[in-house]
């Protein structure tokens, strides 16, 4: 776990591809897009199944492990309307049953958008971004605001590193840019894609159930003589 400032506020990158505000008991995640592969069977894509039980186990580690108060979603909570249909909204369904006690927020993302709010039953108040929370607007769509510093999701971002053997590597990543950061995509069944950064910014992979700054570079030790 890697902690920064931003905004003014104590935020920790967590291996799970998630952050958490201590000051404010509040669990960040972005882009878990429940119920995708059920989306892509349904159109007859062959893709895994248990994804959405692997989303769910994850969140429910990360829970008791930071002792969150709140859950927000920053957008992309369901990846379609398929996903209101069992299994997998029965999964949700039974899931918040286990965490009655937890508020959850949810701020629209482009394919919440497409799905439509979740059901009553699963006690999410939606809103549109942005949502205020201290120092921070949290928001779904990583583009900058007046007024403080925003946190979102929806790129799904990641980079790829290199090794001494020719071998790459593509690892998800927390990026903070100037004015805006853009949290991993949490679900167990989502894509990566790659991120511009440019000087000023600051880059932590996500690897071996660790957070890591890779950029900008570490300074080396000096080497003994």
């Amino acid at each position: 776990m890697s902690t920064i400032v931003v905004g003014g506020e104590r935020l920790a990158l967590l291996p799970e591809k998630a952050a958490f505000l201590p000051d404010h008991g509040t669990l960040l995640i972005a882009d878990a897009h429940v119920g995708k592969s059920a989306s892509f069977r349904r159109l007859g894509i062959p893709v895994p199944g248990g994804t959405t039980t692997e989303t769910l186990t994850a969140l429910d580690t990360l829970v008791e492990r930071v002792g969150a108060r709140r859950i927000v979603f920053l957008g992309d909570l369901l990846h379609s309307a398929h996903a209101h249909a069992a299994p997998a909204m029965a999964a949700f369904v039974g899931w918040r049953r286990l965490h009655p006690e937890l508020d959850l927020t949810l701020v629209r993302g482009n394919h919440d958008d497409r799905a439509g709010d979740p059901p009553a039953r699963l006690g999410i108040v939606t809103v549109d971004e942005p949502l205020r929370l201290g120092g921070l607007w949290l928001c779904h769509h990583p583009v900058a605001r007046a007024g403080g510093y925003v946190l979102g999701g929806h790129r799904h971002p990641c980079v790829t590193l290199s090794g001494r053997a020719f071998d790459r590597l593509r690892l998800p990543c927390f990026w903070f840019a100037r004015g805006v950061g853009v949290l991993p995509a949490f679900g167990a069944f989502t894509g990566m894609h790659p991120i511009g950064a440019v000087p000023g910014d600051r880059i932590f992979v996500v690897a071996d159930r660790q957070v890591d700054e890779v950029w900008p570079a570490r300074p080396r030790a000096a080497a003994r003589r």
